[in-house]
């Protein structure tokens, strides 16, 4: 673990200073060369504004928000005070979301294709920035970009393992789910059980998702409905804990969770019907877990 944490740090420091390089130069080509294309273009779109285009960011931010909250997942290990969790959540989303505005908006200012262009080929929308980067950066940041993130999923998809697997244990330790997945590893302190099935699921699913024709669209159509439902059930709690229960009745506490809810409904209705499909039935099955007579809370045991 302490040699996939160091490397990981390394990635990471190599990302930041690729976002560097590219903004830099970014701006450098902007400032010498200017743009084909309104400075506004990439905020209000090309040739008018469209409402279905910003459906489909708010899905790409939902499946980029599921790494914030894994933050939360280890609030428990957190030995300090409370609030650093909230503290921390709250730091990373808005550091994350500047960075990828920046990024986006440049790399939307030198992208020679047009929306309607990209929107005709699917193939170019895959490999945008790519291509972004050899037409107006040069070809040796496109190859050192594509090297990085060949590398850095891998680290991404630890630290959202490690999140599963800590809510698994957590679901366990509270009688919602077999107690086995309650098992804390004596020597390393970890819920073994439960982040062995989290590595099983994912691998199966991974591989079924590359071996597929649409297999990574679907996964992540299925993701964006899994999160979405959870986001609405979460404001939903929201307004139930604090305003229903009288613990703050503020407007706020009101207000913005069903915003929340209207934004999230929304883009949930413009996912894929296999999706929308899987979604329900693990909805159903969830429905029926949480009915079934739970067996009481017991300390998690250590093996």
């Amino acid at each position: 673990m302490k040699v996939a944490a160091i490397v990981g740090t390394v990635v990471l420091v190599v990302e930041i200073v690729l976002l560097a390089v590219f903004v830099v130069a970014a701006l450098v080509v902007l400032a010498a060369e200017g743009t084909n294309r309104s400075w506004l273009s990439p905020l209000v779109g090309v040739g008018g504004f469209a409402p279905l285009a910003v459906l489909g960011a708010v899905s790409v931010a939902v499946l980029s928000f599921l790494g914030f909250d894994a933050i939360a997942s280890f609030a428990e290990e957190n030995t300090g005070s409370s609030r650093q969790v909230g503290r921390a959540l709250l730091f990373c989303l808005a550091l994350s979301g500047v960075l990828f505005f920046v990024q986006t908006y440049l790399a939307a200012l030198l992208n020679p294709l047009t929306p309607q262009q990209l929107a005709l080929d699917a193939d170019a929308q895959d490999a945008a920035f790519y291509d972004m980067l050899r037409a107006s950066l040069g070809g040796w940041l496109a190859v050192a970009v594509t090297a990085v993130k060949s590398v850095a999923p891998a680290f991404s998809a630890m630290v959202a393992q490690a999140a599963v697997s800590r809510l698994l244990y957590g679901m366990a330790r509270d009688g919602q789910l077999p107690a086995a997945l309650g098992r804390v590893d004596r020597r390393a302190h970890v819920p073994r059980n439960a982040t062995l099935l989290a590595a099983v699921v994912t691998l199966i699913v991974s591989v079924w998702a590359a071996s597929a024709d649409d297999g990574l669209e679907v996964l992540s159509s299925m993701v964006t409905v899994g999160a979405l439902t959870a986001f609405i059930l979460l404001h939903a709690s929201v307004i139930g804990y604090f305003a229903v229960s009288g613990r703050d009745r503020r407007t706020s506490t009101v207000v913005i969770p069903v915003i929340g809810v209207v934004v999230s409904a929304v883009v949930l209705v413009t996912a894929s019907p296999l999706a929308l499909a899987v979604g329900a039935v693990w909805l159903v099955l969830g429905l029926i877990v949480y009915v079934l007579p739970r067996r009481a809370t017991t300390p998690p045991p250590t093996d």
